[in-house]
């Protein structure tokens, strides 16, 4: 009765990937427990969450290099994999609510989430391939759009683009305080996309810093956001609250791959009980100020508490 913060089933989104092919399911090695699935399984494992009470889930694609190139241009071929994924969980599951990833990184020969020329990333140039991914997503099905990619004005760029294509109702999950962290390799691991070359700190927030968050949040409210995201999430509980305390926004927050895997790893040791770390970790973030949690957990949480 007196518990001040309480984590919910409806708290979650539920991170998913997808790969081309029929009955293949690939488990990420560094995530213990994920896997790669063609669409076909990742409609009954979508089917089985569902069931479980978990409406939302984030769609990623992992590509082969042979589909790649400078310019992400497979992002927006209407026969490529991933946007026929979205359309048949759409048409299949109409009361789920799907999230889609827009970054040039999944698709990109480069390894980046923008346009590469000469060693740098060209923040303008990215804009207009992001706006067609975005708009590539809506037609599939998309009900919200998460642009990842960090670059400057993609919020308002993204947006425009939505509006005039008639998609009012396609809502942005922003990247707000994208953190250029080393808690996303095995993220990387499960799409095959780190980078080429370099990284990506010249656009991913330094964690150093605090209050550049609260400019990026208000940039990307002005521009048209619906949330704002912190990522990761655990090492960055203090941004959460910050943002939570200077926006009427709903804060969404990441618990990423690295999160996950280490108290996977832990527990395999036996050096923690990852259930207990689990549910405290993730309660954690609901405490700081998360109103959505995106979370590898989302499954695990959901069958413990299918009961209650």
């Amino acid at each position: 009765m007196v518990e001040e913060t309480r984590l919910s089933v409806k708290d979650f989104i539920f991170p998913l990937f997808v790969i081309e092919g029929i009955n293949q399911k690939e488990e990420v090695a560094s995530m213990p427990g994920m896997y790669r699935r063609s669409t076909d399984l990742l409609l009954k494992e979508i089917e089985e969450c569902l069931n479980l009470g978990i409406k939302a889930f984030d769609i990623f694609p992992a590509y082969p290099e042979s589909k790649k190139d400078r310019f992400a241009t497979e992002s927006i071929n209407p026969e490529t994999f991933y946007l026929k994924a979205i359309n048949k969980i759409k048409t299949t599951f109409p009361e789920a609510c799907i999230m889609t990833d827009v970054a040039m990184d999944p698709y990109s020969s480069d390894g980046h989430d923008g346009l590469v020329e000469n060693g740098q990333i060209l923040n303008d140039e990215t804009l207009p391939i992001l706006s067609k991914m975005a708009i590539a997503q809506a037609q599939a099905g998309a009900d919200i759009i998460g642009p990842s990619d960090m670059m400057d004005g993609r919020v308002g760029h993204i947006r425009t683009a939505l509006d005039q294509e008639g998609y009012t109702d396609v809502s942005i999950m922003s990247y707000t305080a994208k953190y250029a962290s080393a808690f996303y390799n095995p993220f990387r691991d499960a799409l095959d996309s780190a980078p080429k070359s370099g990284d990506k700190k010249t656009y991913q927030m330094d964690p150093a810093n605090l209050h550049e968050a609260l400019i990026e949040a208000e940039l990307d409210e002005i521009e048209g956001a619906d949330f704002l995201m912190v990522k990761p999430a655990l090492a960055y509980l203090d941004v959460i609250k910050l943002l939570k305390d200077n926006t009427q926004l709903p804060i969404a927050a990441y618990n990423v791959s690295g999160e996950y895997s280490m108290i996977k790893a832990a527990h395999e040791k036996g050096w923690l009980d990852g259930e207990k770390v689990m549910l405290e970790s993730l309660l954690s973030i609901k405490r700081a100020g998360a109103k959505v949690i995106l979370s590898y957990f989302a499954k695990e949480f959901a069958l413990l508490n299918k009961d209650k």
